[in-house]
Formats: C-alpha cells, structure tokens, sequence
C-alpha cells in the first residue's frame, strides 16, 4: 500500500493534468460507467463529517472529510480528512492520502475547468470572494486556465493578506509574470472590476450584490454552497442567465445556490444543464477528445455551479496513486 501525504502529491502532477482528469470525471459521469451513492453528510452542532465513496470497474475510493468551522481559529484545518483507493476487482487498498489536500486540489481543478468552459478566452481579470484554502487553489487553476492579469480579493473578515498573496506567487513559481493582487473593500467593487467571478464561502446569504447592471457580462463561478441553508448567488443572475451548469441532477437538492431558487420559481430545473454532456456532447460530434468547446463571447453572463462528487475524488486519487508510482513517490507501507 503506498501512502501519499501533501508533499508526494504536489510532486506526482500538474495542474492541467488534474483538469484533464476532472473532465474526463464529467465524461465518464455522462456515460454512466459508475456506480456512486449519494454522499452521506452528518452534521452535529456546527461541524460536518462527510462520506464519499466511489466505484468503477478497476478501482474504487472513499474520501472521508470533516469540516469543523471552528478549527482556523485553533490552527487547525476547516477541512481534513482521508482518501482510500482500492482496486475494484478484490477491495485491496492500493494507497491511503492526504484527502484534505485531495480536495482543495480537485476542487480548483473544477474551477479551472470551468474557466476553460465557460469564461470568455479575453477574460484577463479574477474576483474571488472568501480567502482561504479553497480560493487559494482557484486562483492558482484560474491563471493556468486564461492570461489572468489582474487577481481581485474579498473577505468579509479581516485577513493576512500579505502573507496569502505571498504564498500564491510562490506556489505559482516564477516561469511567468505573477498578475496584480488587489484587496477590495466590498464585494460590489470586485465584481465591478472582475471578468470571472468565483465564490469560495459557507454563506447563508447571498455574498454578491442583488444587482443586474453590476452582474451583467460576468462569468460567475460558484464553488461553496454545498448544504441546502447555504446561498452565494442573489436573484438577479436568473435574469441574466438562460441556464446554469452544474455535475449532477442531485446538485440540485444539495445546493441552496440551485435548490432555493427552484423553489422560489426563480429557476426551472430544464434549465439546469450538465458538464458532462456538453463535453460527450463534443466528442460524439467527432471531434478530438482535447478539443475545447468555443468559450462564450465578452459581454455574455455565465453560471457554473459545482457541489463536487466522489467521482471526481476517485479520478483524481487514482492519476496521483499511478504519476506517484511512476516518479517513485510516497511511502510504502505494510499492514
């Protein structure tokens, strides 16, 4: 069994193979050649214990996260947690990993795929709101997907904003010029300034202006949200959108960004479409399995909303499991 910690993954992969991966996740999630439950999610007072597993036919995984709100201010991480990837014809485990860092790295490679997907190929400025490790690997994503030349940073709490920023240029290494970081004073002033916008928060309440005008032509990424209570959208991006995208019909009930405005008559769930099928989509018209769906145009308003599956986690853990064992990564472990 080969263990994976934080520092082995960084080393197995690039960031555009993750995206690979992630698309070919949404694919396989389209075809239907998978078997995944709905994740189990418990929440006692104000922490959540999550259960994720995964099969296809040569492997299968279960990612086990607990999210405890409280723990930044101990030092601690918001999420942690545990991967195992096990081969799918006997069960053995293959490799045991770091399923905090699994997450936070598959998480913004679905926030990198979504700017390649769904953001203009002139969008050269990024808004994101909630700073931490979750926004952190979004911006990294975002710059690897479009020619980002300017980085816009909210926080609705106060935040060391020197040392994030520092810890971004370093991770995104100095091959190429770093874009501008911005600290904004409201989330109105970074969506003004932002071609993409992408939220990253547990918020109850929507954290982007209720504003059309200021919405308008905007590529909005949504990335938190993930219970039913929660919402980062406000109403006016159903008046600006024909339909969202999104990974599965169950996102729909997950999400309060989808769920509550379905219940408000704000949005039709015919409206609600899926990655997966637009990239099979592009393949069953015969078309090279790289090729990139034309982004939209400048000027036209784009929503894409992930609530994240174990599916993802599954793909992801197994490209880690096989670049590690060809890099002779990790450590072997005997039970």
């Amino acid at each position: 069994m080969l263990f994976l910690n934080e520092k082995a993954m960084r080393s197995a992969i690039s960031l555009p193979q993750v995206m690979d991966q992630v698309e070919d996740a949404y694919r396989i999630y389209a075809s239907g050649d998978f078997f995944m439950p709905h994740r189990i999610s418990v929440t006692h007072e104000d922490n959540t214990l999550i259960y994720m597993p995964s099969f296809q036919k040569d492997v299968l995984g279960t990612k086990y996260l607990t999210i405890f709100p409280g723990n930044p201010k101990k030092g601690l991480k918001y999420i942690d947690g545990l991967m195992l990837l096990s081969d799918g014809e006997t069960g053995k485990i293959l490799s045991i990993m770091d399923g905090s860092y699994l997450t936070v790295l598959r998480t913004g490679a679905v926030g990198g795929v979504g700017v390649r997907l769904f953001t203009s190929e002139d969008s050269h400025s990024l808004g994101v709101i909630g700073i931490g490790s979750q926004s952190f690997y979004q911006i990294l994503y975002a710059t690897a997907s479009r020619d980002i030349r300017d980085v816009y940073l909210y926080n609705h709490s106060p935040k060391d904003y020197g040392t994030y920023i520092s810890d971004l240029k370093t991770a995104m290494g100095s091959d190429q010029p770093h874009p501008a970081f911005h600290i904004c004073d409201s989330a109105a002033a970074l969506v003004r300034q932002s071609d993409i916008v992408i939220t990253t928060t547990n918020a109850s309440h929507p954290v982007i202006p209720d504003d059309p005008a200021l919405l308008k032509g905007k590529h909005f990424i949504g990335i938190g949200s993930y219970k039913p209570d929660m919402r980062e959208f406000p109403p006016a991006i159903w008046q600006l959108v024909d339909h969202v995208y999104t990974e599965m019909p169950y996102a729909c009930e997950e999400s309060g960004d989808l769920a509550q405005p379905i219940e408000e008559g704000l949005l039709k769930t015919e409206q609600v479409r899926y990655v997966g099928d637009l990239l099979n989509g592009m393949q069953a018209r015969g078309e090279h399995q790289d090729h990139r769906p034309k982004p939209p145009q400048k000027g036209e308003t784009t929503f894409f909303k992930s609530v994240g599956m174990g599916l993802l986690d599954l793909k992801v853990a197994q490209l880690l499991y096989t670049e590690a064992i060809r890099k002779g990564l990790g450590q072997a472990v005997d039970f």
